[in-house]
């Protein structure tokens, strides 16, 4: 009897899927021609209003709208005509589905966490309202879960607004079982929070404590790009002082590397140096040498987020 029941939902979960797919089908290709910037249409289904009538398939519905969320971002990435892509600025992708999609897979799952923390660390640089909403959904939905409000003040340490993000980290840091990085980050954000090692140490908590492997490989580009900072900043330094001492630039790194073996970066970290007397990133990339403007960049085969 019990079998003949679940056979039962699944044929019906079925039927009706199937369904939706060919009114999904039929409606893409009679729809009008939408003007430029709105290439996504509107969410077909709204998942979130079956809730309850789903037959127990609800954490399999949270989870097709989260695979649709990664798609989504990614094919936007991959489509994007842009030369340099700004990590901190997504809007001209327009990736105006990724709210709903995800909003839809917490309002399925209101315990889904790899959602909440990929909108905490992607939402920040298209829409920072809808971030802030998504997270403290989060919160709401899991008041013991003290990772929820780490994201919430990495959102708002974004945006720069560190009172209201030293805020959050307390109320976080009150949470059973939240770590002592919750109440040192409270303090930290008052007395430093726009400094490169506040950036560091979020990222490295998030990058060891993170539950998806989205957001451990974004803290880990952040951690490169953050090394590649500081590199830069000593390469060009001692560029600039080898220019006022000999009138032009650098012909190649050789002629730098005598100063750049002294110089020490933070963390103990040295410079990498390939095999061609090359400068490399962290990701083992070389940066190229403008010459014109004596300086270096981070090379166009890098992972590292470029910004402009």
């Amino acid at each position: 009897m019990r079998l003949g029941v679940v056979a039962l939902k699944i044929a019906l979960l079925s039927v009706g899927f199937g369904i939706i797919y060919t009114l999904s089908n039929y409606a893409e290709t009679t729809r009008p021609k939408l003007p430029a910037g709105f290439e996504d249409s509107d969410l077909a289904l709204q998942g979130k209003r079956l809730k309850g009538y789903a037959l127990g398939a609800e954490g399999l519905m949270a989870d097709w709208y989260w695979i649709l969320s990664l798609q989504y971002i990614g094919g936007k990435i991959m489509s994007s005509e842009d030369v340099i892509l700004n990590v901190e600025d997504l809007t001209s992708l327009n990736p105006r589905l990724l709210y709903p999609y995800l909003d839809n897979a917490t309002d399925l799952d209101p315990k889904f966490y790899a959602a909440y923390s990929y909108g905490a660390i992607v939402l920040p640089a298209i829409d920072p309202a809808k971030a802030i909403a998504l997270t403290e959904k989060g919160i709401a939905n899991n008041p013991d879960h003290w990772r929820f409000y780490q994201y919430l003040g990495y959102i708002y340490w974004r945006l720069k607004e560190f009172e209201k993000a030293a805020e959050i980290y307390e109320k976080g840091s009150r949470v059973p079982g939240a770590p002592p990085f919750m109440r040192q980050m409270a303090a930290t954000m008052k007395t430093k929070g726009g400094s490169r090692d506040t950036a560091r140490e979020l990222y490295l908590q998030m990058l060891t404590e993170s539950d998806d492997q989205q957001s451990k490989e974004n803290a880990q580009l952040r951690l490169f790009e953050l090394d590649s900072l500081d590199e830069r900043d000593a390469v060009n330094a001692i560029l600039q002082s080898f220019k006022e001492k000999a009138g032009r630039c650098a012909n190649s790194y050789g002629e730098i590397l005598p100063q750049l073996r002294t110089i020490k970066l933070p963390a103990g970290k040295g410079f990498r140096i390939d095999a061609s007397n090359n400068i490399v990133d962290p990701t083992g990339v070389p940066y190229t040498l403008d010459r014109t403007r004596c300086s270096i960049y981070i090379g166009p085969e890098s992972r590292i987020p470029k910004t402009p």
